[in-house]
């Protein structure tokens, strides 16, 4: 099971789309969001994460796929730069929200928002970036699963960019001292992709001051994998 949430800084998105059937009831995780997502009318600042832009900005656009979209902040940053981007979440006010966002800032047309449960799978198509920030839950689930296809759903050149927690937060829903969180190496390790079609280019855990949902502020880890895809 893992710990975290998105959001353990303010500008952060939100929640994750994934669950095991067999060990929930019905609904239970979108109701866990939703239940999330309405506690507040705005969770997060609508700017995107610094990774993304670190990793992005250099990048031609091209289309995106951006898992877990929150309140849109990625993926209307995205947009801004001229991707074309399908946003998903699991929770219809996530989604809700990142369609406004989109709209408020002039680029509905390029932003699709659907809710999505990942645990099915991820949306058909082919993308040249795959945007998966923080994407933990209170609910068990596999993600090597996930990254596994959205490594193979991604164009020759295009790039997968995973950011996990690395560190417990003050402000997280699950603030377990003792919280395990895997190596970038062992994340990129369990993908067992092929070194001639795939390649990591960042395998990295830097630290930074991050800002809490009530504005409280803490150093703490991020977990950084991208793999590149090289062919088809």
């Amino acid at each position: 099971m893992f710990t975290g949430s998105r959001g353990s800084q303010a500008h952060e998105k939100g929640s994750t789309a994934m669950h095991h059937h067999d060990r929930l009831a019905d609904g239970e995780a979108e109701n866990f969001w939703e239940k999330h997502y309405n506690s507040r009318e705005q969770l997060f600042s609508g700017d995107p994460n610094a990774l993304l832009v670190a990793t992005a900005e250099a990048m031609p656009p091209g289309s995106a796929l951006d898992l877990g979209c929150g309140e849109g902040g990625d993926a209307v940053w995205l947009a801004t730069r001229g991707w074309r981007v399908t946003a998903v979440d699991i929770s219809a006010t996530a989604v809700r929200r990142t369609a406004a966002h989109a709209a408020t800032a002039g680029v509905a047309d390029l932003v699709t928002t659907r809710r999505h449960d990942l645990d099915g799978g991820l949306p058909t198509g082919t993308f040249d970036l795959v945007n998966a920030q923080y994407l933990h839950t209170p609910f068990s689930l596999s993600r090597t699963r996930l990254f596994q296809q959205a490594a193979h759903a991604l164009t020759p050149g295009g790039l997968l960019l995973i950011v996990d927690h690395g560190s417990v937060s003050p402000w997280s829903w699950n603030p377990d001292p003792d919280a395990h969180f895997p190596a970038p190496e062992d994340i990129f390790g369990a993908l067992d992709l092929d070194p001639a079609r795939w390649r990591p280019e960042r395998l990295d855990r830097p630290r930074r001051r991050a800002t809490g949902p009530d504005g409280q502020t803490a150093v703490i880890t991020d977990t950084v994998v991208t793999v590149r895809r090289l062919t088809d």
